[in-house]
């Protein structure tokens, strides 16, 4: 393998497809130029098919226009795209408690909440990256003033329904690894203690809680002093959820000059993740598995999504950056070939999300309340920044 030709390949492959293909295909068919925001139940070929409108996916969509006009071009269209969906955010998806709503009508009239705080975490992101396009401080600080609040949900008893009975006590590794990233991108616009300490507890909950290497693994789901809890639900690994957090850590290590007590943090989970993930007869990442090697209870437990594929892309990237290890970058080439064989739709623009274990597809929309434009463009993005990092150092 001629190094530097396979990653000046991949970069402008992840350029094309985001600039060509995916955003065009969101700006066309989800983008709501009526009421504002973004549809993103579209079928195959992008006609619409529910109005409903994911509030999480409002902040992941600013984010992400916002996120590829400051490191892949100055699209104007794509900063337009960004505030009208954080304008949609302000006008309509927080409740008077301040606690955002998880779906709303196309006109914005609520729908469902949820015992999450997922979407204050997108928008955070949102806001921030809006900030840093534009210049705008008052963006930077109101995405600080969501991530407070946030926290401040999560920290107030009875405020987030539980999903369990109150007897019932164990906490979830989902919301510790997203603080990681918001953090990290409020911090790039604005000042606050409060992030890089978010950053560092969110870390320790990791490392101290979640991380079992008598499974060598890294659980979904903990006791509160990170006691193993032997059930089904409990026993979960997610594998690509997993390496979005090692990615996340190894973005952190590399941030305060490759620590090297973060990076080794993020590859041990990395390879244990791998480990689990990679599916040794068909490729790609495999949903769930049991750290007891149980039958997993969830019913897309052997299904590839298409975002642990994503998320691999950049955890790969990001390894072989830190490390110069040749196998991160044969990691990369094997997620790499197996998720562009699989995934892009041939006769339609965009991805498939759902596929069954042997590639083939189980249902061919491009988007619904779940999936939409963040984890595919996301990955082309960091994917492009990532190669040409790699190829400066081998300059």
């Amino acid at each position: 393998m001629n190094k530097k030709e396979y990653l000046r390949s991949w970069a402008e492959t992840y350029k094309n497809d985001l600039t060509n293909n995916i955003m065009p295909f969101w700006l066309n068919h989800g983008w709501d130029k009526e009421n504002g925001g973004i549809y993103t139940c579209l079928d195959r070929d992008g006609s619409l098919m529910d109005t409903t409108k994911s509030v999480w996916f409002q902040g992941r969509w600013a984010f992400i226009c916002a996120f590829a006009y400051n490191n892949v071009e100055k699209n104007q269209e794509w900063l337009e795209a960004s505030k009208s969906a954080i304008d949609f955010i302000e006008k309509y998806c927080f409740d008077k408690d301040g606690h955002m709503y998880f779906e709303v009508t196309a006109e914005g009239k609520p729908l469902r909440k949820r015992r999450y705080v997922f979407s204050e975490t997108f928008a955070a992101i949102a806001f921030a990256e809006y900030s840093l396009a534009t210049g705008d401080k008052h963006y930077a600080e109101r995405a600080l003033q969501v991530f407070h609040d946030a926290q401040r949900f999560l920290s107030t008893p009875g405020f987030l329904p539980a999903k369990y009975e109150p007897t019932v006590e164990m906490q979830s590794h989902s919301i510790i690894m997203i603080l990681i990233n918001v953090g990290s991108r409020l911090r790039a616009v604005i000042d606050d203690p409060t992030l890089t300490q978010q950053i560092d507890e969110s870390i320790s909950l990791l490392r101290r809680y979640f991380m079992h290497p008598e499974f060598k693994a890294l659980l979904e789901t903990v006791g509160p002093k990170g006691e193993f809890i032997d059930t089904n639900a409990t026993r979960t690994i997610n594998p690509g959820h997993c390496i979005e957090t090692a990615w996340f850590i190894m973005e952190e290590a590399k941030l305060r000059n490759w620590d090297k007590d973060l990076l080794d943090t993020a590859l041990t989970i990395f390879d244990w993740s791998w480990d689990w993930g990679w599916d040794k007869q068909y490729g790609g990442i495999i949903n769930f598995r049991d750290c007891r090697n149980l039958p997993p209870q969830d019913y897309s437990q052997d299904m590839k999504f298409w975002w642990p594929q994503c998320e691999t892309i950049i955890a790969s990237l990001y390894a072989y950056l830190g490390t110069g290890d040749e196998e991160y970058l044969y990691r990369h080439q094997r997620i790499s070939e197996w998720t562009y064989a699989h995934f892009p739709d041939q006769d339609y623009p965009e991805w498939y999300g759902y596929l069954h274990r042997d590639g083939t597809v189980a249902q061919p929309a491009k988007g619904n309340i779940f999936k939409g434009p963040f984890h595919v463009p996301r990955m082309m993005i960091k994917g492009y920044m990532l190669c040409q990092e790699i190829l400066k150092t081998m300059e």
